[in-house]
């Protein structure tokens, strides 16, 4: 008599509620992606269909674009193995940008861009130049017509180029200072230096950004070099840093503080020179400001070899409060309301860079936390974010 056939036994109930689990993580996750997909689709659709353009190791793909008059969205991919940056210029004058985009990743660049030609920079500073053709529309032809009167800022844009004179006098002195220390062979003296030298740079930062080659000359970090660190074209304050303190060394050093003396100088005329329209006084502020939130307060790359990044934040935020104070009069005759938004955003700032004091002197920023760095970063967003709404209230929008 041959044995019945075995039948199979039932799987274990964990096994059958393991199984069924899995089912339903599978069709979560499906859902998510869905619904992740449909967010990145929307966003895109919000921003008008973003135009792409893709950073590689030499140049820029497409590295000549034409779009019409107006507000623009570009999604900046970056496929070279290093952070770089994108920007706008319209001469030398910077229209828009964004620093430290990191490698495999992307940002967007919201513009309203006037009719005519731009230069595009992309990556490294040796890579070759796009163009942005921007042209007419008959919204761009119609608020051209309808700029308001330019009476009401000639106060205020008088009195900023008194400040942009004050401290272009003063960055001049500081940096005179740490070129001497540095050519009289004093190290821990030119390390000294070096903090108030970049404090004034900080509180000119938000216009001399606008000058595209000469801040580069001043400002650049080795990241945008071919060689980083040792290429010969690596100059300006974070060439001095560098040696300063991550090598701990003057040599070879005397040139590169004579020519920052140099270039500092000549910004100083360059800023006093060139006209500021009054829709770019607050703009400019609220582009230093998203600089700091978006990239600088977070990596703590700014001052990477010295750590002094807090002088610079508490140096950018006194340019904010400079012009705030221009803009009051006319913020208090037409948008009262607007004007304790903005000081509490400010005051919010100030006392969050306050709290990082140790003996009336900042700290080194190493020391400050991811958390307490999101801090800063969160407070200077909000503030970027309150002053974006004066020039609306002051009828500028849509003019820059």
């Amino acid at each position: 008599m041959s044995n019945p056939t075995p039948q199979p036994s039932s799987p274990p109930r964990a096994l059958r509620w393991a199984v069924a689990g899995s089912v339903v993580v599978m069709i979560a996750a499906g859902g998510l992606f869905y619904y992740a997909s449909q967010l990145a689709a929307s966003k895109r659709q919000t921003n008008h269909n973003e135009i792409a353009v893709t950073i590689h190791g030499h140049a820029c793909e497409p590295n000549e674009l034409t779009v019409p008059a107006g507000r623009a969205s570009f999604r900046i991919i970056n496929r070279s193995d290093r952070a770089v940056e994108w920007e706008i210029l319209d001469g030398v004058l910077v229209v828009e940008e964004r620093e430290n985009i990191a490698p495999g990743l992307s940002q967007v660049i919201n513009a309203n861009l006037l009719p005519g030609d731009y230069s595009i920079t992309c990556g490294l500073l040796s890579n070759p130049r796009g163009t942005l053709h921007v042209t007419p529309t008959a919204e761009s032809e119609a608020q051209a017509k309808a700029k308001p009167s330019m009476v009401a800022f000639i106060g205020p844009l008088s009195e900023f180029r008194v400040y942009l004179s004050s401290q272009g006098s003063a960055l001049v002195k500081a940096v005179t200072a740490l070129q001497q220390a540095i050519d009289s062979g004093d190290l821990a003296q030119a390390q000294a230096l070096y903090v108030p030298a970049r404090e004034a740079y900080q509180r000119l930062a938000p216009a001399s950004q606008r000058l595209a080659e000469l801040d580069n000359a001043i400002n650049a970090r080795a990241d945008y070099f071919e060689k980083r660190e040792q290429d010969p074209a690596f100059s300006g304050f974070h060439r001095l840093e560098y040696s300063l303190f991550q090598q701990r060394s003057l040599d070879g050093l005397a040139p590169i503080a004579q020519r920052l003396l140099t270039d500092v100088t000549t910004l100083k005329q360059q800023l006093l020179a060139q006209s500021l329209p009054p829709e770019q006084l607050v703009s400019i502020v609220v582009r230093n400001l998203n600089s700091l939130a978006d990239v600088r307060a977070i990596s703590g790359e700014e001052e990477r070899y010295s750590h002094v990044d807090l002088n610079g934040f508490a140096a950018n935020l006194e340019a904010a409060h400079k012009v705030v104070d221009l803009m009051r009069p006319l913020l208090t005759k037409s948008a009262p309301d607007l004007l304790p938004k903005v000081d509490s955003a400010l005051t919010a700032l100030d006392s969050q860079l306050n709290e990082l004091k140790v003996d009336g002197q900042y700290r080194r920023y190493d020391s400050v936390t991811a958390d307490q760095r999101k801090q800063i970063a969160d407070k200077a967003k909000a503030l970027a974010a309150a002053l974006d709404g004066i020039d609306p209230a002051l009828g500028l929008s849509g003019l820059q």
